[in-house]
C-alpha cells in the first residue's frame, strides 16, 4: 500500500509537469484584491482550464473543491460521461463512453494527489464542510467552481448556491466574516482575473445572504469578462467549439 501511494504521488508529479508544459501559461491579475486572510475564491469552470489554472498558477496556498466521483474508481466513468460528454452528438457517445472508462486511472491519480477536497451532494457533504473549515482556519484559500448544467448568461451557466453556507459555519467557529472573491478565467487571453471580494454578513437571513452573494459573484465575473478585449469564452459545458460564445 505504501509503494502504491508513493507511485501514485510520483505519477502525479510527472503528469502535472506534462500538463504545465502543454497547457497555456496563465498570467494572474488582481492579486491585490485578495483579502489578507483566507477566503473562498469562486470562478468560472471553463471546462478543465479553471482547475488547471488554479492548480498551477494560484498565488497563495489553496485547496479546490472537486466532485468526489472523480476520485473513486467505480464512480469516474458514469460521472465523467454525464458531465463532460453527454451533450456531444449521439453518434459519438460509444466513443466517449469508452473514453470515460479509459480516463479512470488518470482521474483517480490526479484528483487524489492534487490539493483538493472531495465534494458530494448527500450526507457526505458534512465531511466536505469540516475539511473546508479546517483548511480556512489554517490560512489556506478554498477554490470553488459552482456552475451547473442550467441556463445562465453568455459568460456563465447557473450557479449552485449552498457553498455560501460555509461562511456561516466559519463564522460560528471563528467569529470572523469570510470573504468570497470572484475569479474570471480566460483561456484565450491566457489570464486569470481576481475581482473585488464580498464579505458574508452573518446578521442577514441565510437565504437572503446566499442569494445576494451569488448574484454579486455572477455579476462581477460577467462584468470582468465583458470589460476585456474581445475573446472567445470557454463555457462550462463541453459543447462544440463553433458554439462557444464571445464575451461581448
Amino acid at each position: 500500500m505504501e509503494f502504491k501511494k508513493k507511485f501514485s504521488a510520483f505519477s502525479y508529479r510527472i503528469i502535472k509537469a506534462l500538463i504545465w508544459f502543454f497547457s497555456p501559461k496563465f498570467k494572474v491579475e488582481g492579486v491585490e484584491n485578495l483579502p489578507e486572510g483566507a477566503c473562498i475564491i469562486v470562478g468560472n469552470h471553463s471546462q478543465l482550464y479553471g482547475p488547471i489554472a488554479c492548480e498551477l498558477y494560484s498565488p497563495r496556498p489553496r485547496r479546490t473543491w472537486c466532485a468526489g466521483e472523480m476520485m473513486h474508481w467505480d464512480e469516474v466513468a458514469p460521472y465523467a460521461f454525464q458531465d463532460f460528454w453527454s451533450q456531444k452528438p449521439k453518434w459519438t457517445h460509444p466513443w466517449f463512453r469508452l473514453m470515460s472508462h479509459l480516463i479512470k486511472p488518470l482521474s483517480v491519480c490526479l484528483f487524489t494527489n492534487a490539493e483538493t477536497i472531495e465534494v458530494y451532494h448527500d450526507t457526505r457533504l458534512i465531511n466536505t464542510i469540516r475539511q473546508t473549515i479546517s483548511t480556512l482556519t489554517e490560512g489556506s484559500d478554498i477554490v470553488i467552481f459552482p456552475e451547473k448544467d442550467a441556463p445562465g448568461n453568455h459568460i456563465l451557466y447557473a450557479f449552485q448556491d449552498k457553498f455560501v453556507d460555509v461562511a456561516r459555519f466559519y463564522y460560528r467557529k471563528t467569529h470572523q466574516q469570510l470573504s468570497f472573491v470572484p475569479l474570471y478565467i480566460a483561456p484565450h487571453l491566457k489570464t486569470m482575473y481576481y475581482g473585488t471580494p464580498i464579505a458574508f454578513d452573518p446578521s442577514t437571513p441565510i437565504d437572503e445572504e446566499r442569494a445576494h452573494i451569488i448574484q454579486y459573484l455572477r455579476d462581477e465575473i460577467t462584468h470582468t469578462a465583458e470589460s476585456l478585449p474581445l475573446h472567445t469564452v470557454v463555457p462550462y459545458r463541453n459543447i462544440p467549439k463553433k458554439l462557444y460564445p464571445k464575451n461581448k
